[in-house]
């Protein structure tokens, strides 16, 4: 097991988002919410062409238009005056006030704005600069900032909270049906399952029906526990929720595979006390039947995976699960949990890892020409693939050089059904399965 570190003090091909697209996801799955970008024009256009792209809908960003004159002078009047614009033009519920590079760097007290304007809507500041983090950490800080804003205690609940982290909408719709089948209410922090994959219907309403609404958020405080999917995107959220309002709090691994997805559901089950149904016993046993089908194609195969610090080590259980070897395991986020968490998979498992943390797409390119792999995972970036014509299976964000990626789940038991058909097809494609 190795741990590399780049040697480079530059940047070649970056593997990681900046905060604010983070930010935006969040935002994009509250009801009725609108996120302001403040910032300059690319600030939004970046992020709108890539949620575009990947999620196959029509995203909107607003943005404060930050130009020379508040570089110099602030963007105190442009922020007051985009706010004051939504709210008249589109009657959200919730404003949330996204920052960026310039405003940070200009020192605009985007708190202190915010708490002089009077309209019938929430603004929520969100501090995320780009020049530290990653589009993980600007997630992780826009939930946390969610709840601490408008959670608030009234009074105990029979539901359980869940921060999703940056899944996908199928991801999310899975994750809603296995509660459906265990009877179990919950907070979805935050719902995008409705919000970026809406039902065309016309007339087009203002806002997509679905999302988690204010009142959710709020009631948060109030929960029989917290359940972070994605310790890295959300457990901020919980761990305050835990220290403020005395919620349980349970920082688990992502649902993929087999043993990931029996820990949620046992997590959920100890919370709620109500046992795993058998509906879902019947799941997991065709997950296991699924995963015996493809044994001979895909066992021994070395993998690199590529994805955001939780999807990462989650992946790099469950192809060990499917009898693979995970050869290198790396994320464009850098982070010390993340390490540990890839490290217990490889003592657990008995692999021989090369775990790279806030990696770039060079990094990780010499490190799949050095190990030798068969298959890479990662998002639509590891076209490195072609080049050293090996298989390659696209998972994470973004994806956008294939069709309806974003409406598949890889979490859950039927979620690792269709990771094993992407795994086994990837490498049948490639004409690689002897």
């Amino acid at each position: 097991m190795t741990q590399t570190k780049t040697e480079r003090s530059v940047t070649i091909n970056p593997g990681m988002l900046c905060q604010p697209i983070g930010a935006m996801q969040a935002v994009l799955g509250v009801h009725a919410a609108i996120p302001l970008v403040h910032g300059s024009q690319g600030c939004a256009a970046y992020p709108m062409r890539m949620f575009n792209r990947h999620f196959a809908e029509p995203v909107e960003i607003a943005l404060s238009s930050l130009g020379e004159d508040a570089a110099v002078f602030g963007g105190a009047d442009n922020l007051v005056k985009g706010v004051h614009a939504l709210t008249s033009r589109r009657h959200p519920e919730l404003i949330a006030v996204i920052t960026t590079c310039l405003s940070e760097t200009i020192g605009d007290d985007i708190d202190g704005i915010l708490r002089k304007i009077d309209l019938p809507v929430a603004l929520v500041p969100m501090h995320t600069p780009s020049y530290v983090g990653s589009h993980v950490t600007g997630y992780d800080n826009a939930v946390k900032a969610l709840v601490s804003q408008l959670a608030e205690q009234t009074g105990p609940t029979d539901k359980i909270n869940i921060t999703v982290g940056l899944l996908n909408p199928g991801d999310i719709r899975e994750l809603k049906s296995m509660l459906e089948v265990m009877r179990v209410k919950a907070n979805i922090l935050t719902d995008i399952s409705e919000t970026l994959d809406a039902p065309l219907r016309l007339p087009r309403p203002s806002f997509p029906t679905g999302g988690t609404t204010l009142k959710e958020i709020a009631d948060t405080a109030n929960s029989l526990g917290s359940i972070a999917l994605c310790k890295h995107a959300g457990g901020g959220a919980v761990t305050y929720l835990a220290n403020k309002h005395k919620v349980p709090m349970i920082l688990g691994a992502t649902p993929i595979g087999v043993a990931n997805t029996d820990a949620l559901l046992e997590n959920v089950s100890q919370l709620v006390g109500r046992p795993v149904p058998e509906q879902l016993r019947r799941d997991r046993g065709r997950l296991i039947d699924a995963m015996i089908d493809v044994q001979f194609k895909v066992v021994s195969k070395k993998v690199a995976i590529f994805a955001d610090p939780d999807v990462a080590s989650g992946m790099a259980r469950f192809v060990h699960e499917l009898g693979m070897e995970p050869s290198i395991v790396a994320t464009g986020t850098a982070s010390k949990e993340f390490v540990k968490d890839v490290q217990a998979i490889a003592s657990q498992t008995g692999h021989e890892i090369e775990i790279l943390q806030g990696c770039d797409l060079y990094g990780l390119h010499e490190a799949v020409k050095a190990a030798g792999v068969d298959l890479l995972m990662a998002n639509t970036h590891g076209s490195i693939a072609d080049d050293e014509k090996i298989a390659f299976a696209r998972i994470g964000f973004p994806v956008y050089d294939r069709v309806g990626y974003q409406r598949r789940t890889i979490i859950g038991f039927n979620g690792g059904i269709n990771l094993v058909d992407l795994i086994a097809n990837s490498i049948l494609e490639h004409g690689d399965a002897s």
